[in-house]
């Protein structure tokens, strides 16, 4: 019998135990996969939280990668044996094995690798929709990134990199300086000890930039939308220092007529078709090597609890997988 990560009430790291899990056949629509990675995202821990609730007991996490075993009445695009990922599919991801809908689902190219793929899909997923659709970045934009070493991050950097940007990242050490520095960004300023809004018009030459991607939140939300040019975005896609307070929209047009948007990847990517179309675009990048996947920490599905702990603690940088 298969084991899963729930978790049956809100809390800490200690509310996730390892259960075992009853599967039955796939339904319509959908497939079993047997998974070997699963991708960590700090939205794993908003869930955990209740800062995002769900419906409980509950499993947890939403990306992962494995190999199909059966698929359901009416899927036609897959089969038994194929290597899949996934980024945006309904919670439960840290189990052994998972019945899913196979519309989230997305076959893997060769040169991908489980492990690569389980810590790419929803960040690489996010990134492209936040470089690509959100705010279209192009060759010559100077942009701002927050939580530039993390694992959504060290993605956004090198992609907005490889399409003509600089990007200007914002970090807590200077030890994710370096590695902020070595994944694309021209400029990196840590924040605990620089006021990024000062250095962000230094650099910008008081110009400032058309875009500042955000997925802190409270500790930066106000500061980024100093950082903006007029008519800039702030594009707030996280929020791990808290939620942002309610926002006087006055004070978009007195700091000029700036945008903001709270995108998430279950919009974007909510049509097959646009899914598949943004991971085609995801995998390309990664195979040509214009943007590198670097898992720098792994622990054992079962130890979810402590994998949790310190991601919280800002002990982790780059991308993290569960191993099945």
């Amino acid at each position: 019998m298969p084991h899963a990560i729930r978790f049956h009430k809100t809390g800490g790291p200690e509310v996730l135990v390892w259960e075992d899990i009853q599967l039955g056949a796939p339904g319509p629509g959908e497939a079993r996969i047997r998974q070997t990675a699963v991708g960590l995202n700090f939205v794993d821990i908003y869930n955990r939280t209740g800062l995002y609730p769900v419906p409980l007991p509950s499993g947890l996490g939403s990306e992962g990668a494995g190999v199909v075993e059966a698929v359901g009445p009416g899927v036609t695009d897959l089969k038994p044996g194929d290597r899949v990922a996934y980024g945006a599919a309904p919670l439960g991801a840290y189990a052994e094995a998972r019945l899913i809908p196979a519309d989230r689902l997305i076959k893997l190219p060769n040169g991908i690798d489980d492990k690569t793929a389980a810590a790419m899909m929803l960040k690489g997923l996010t990134v492209q929709y936040l470089i690509r659709q959100t705010y279209r970045v192009k060759n010559g934009d100077t942009i701002l990134l927050h939580a530039a070493a993390g694992g959504i991050g060290t993605i956004l950097s090198q992609w907005a990199k490889h399409l003509g940007a600089t990007v200007i990242g914002t970090v807590g050490s200077d030890e994710k300086a370096k590695l902020a520095k070595a994944n694309g960004c021209a400029h990196v300023i840590v924040y605990t000890r620089e006021d990024f809004v000062k250095r962000v018009e230094e650099i910008t030459g008081g110009k400032k930039v058309p875009v500042v991607y955000d997925s802190v939140g409270k500790d930066t939300f106000m500061k980024s939308l100093d950082c903006c040019a007029p008519l800039g975005l702030v594009a707030l896609f996280g929020q791990s220092s808290g939620s942002v307070e309610p926002l006087n929209l006055g004070l978009l047009a007195a700091k000029g007529s700036l945008y903001v948007t709270r995108p998430t990847l279950n919009t974007y990517g909510a049509k097959r078709e646009h899914l598949v179309a943004m991971a085609k675009e995801l995998f390309e990048v990664v195979e040509s090597g214009a943007v590198k996947i670097t898992v720098s920490q792994t622990y054992a599905l079962k130890d979810a609890a402590r994998a949790h702990a310190d991601l919280a603690a800002r002990k982790t940088t780059g991308s993290t997988v569960l191993v099945v």
